[in-house]
């Protein structure tokens, strides 16, 4: 599945989408930076509340599918351009990490 098909299917809002033909495979709930930057994989959906600059760089290095901000948690302008200028695909959604995750689960 694509993260546009993702998207789509989970009604996301789209912050930024500079690959939207990136497939999604498997994913990744968590907001401690460190913790995710050596658990997640690669092509993973990650789920966090977290929204600084820093997410964007964890993003590129783990080299995720996407990041999807959950509970509607407010980013800034600069995030959303720096995640745009980096290829990471943001989306956000105003349902909590435990219900996009569940989601998830059943659509990939």
């Amino acid at each position: 599945m694509t993260v546009q098909e993702l998207a789509k299917a989970l009604s996301l809002e789209v912050l930024a989408e500079p690959e939207p033909d990136r497939k999604a495979a498997g994913g990744y709930t968590g907001d401690l930076l460190s913790w995710v930057m050596g658990r997640a994989a690669a092509d993973n959906v990650w789920v966090t509340i977290m929204t600084n600059i820093n997410t964007v760089a964890v993003a590129t290095l783990v080299d995720v599918a996407c990041v999807i901000i959950a509970d509607s948690a407010e980013i800034d302008d600069d995030v959303v351009a720096k995640a745009a200028e980096k290829g990471v695909n943001l989306y956000r959604s105003a349902a909590s990490a435990f219900s996009l995750c569940a989601s998830l689960a059943s659509l990939l």
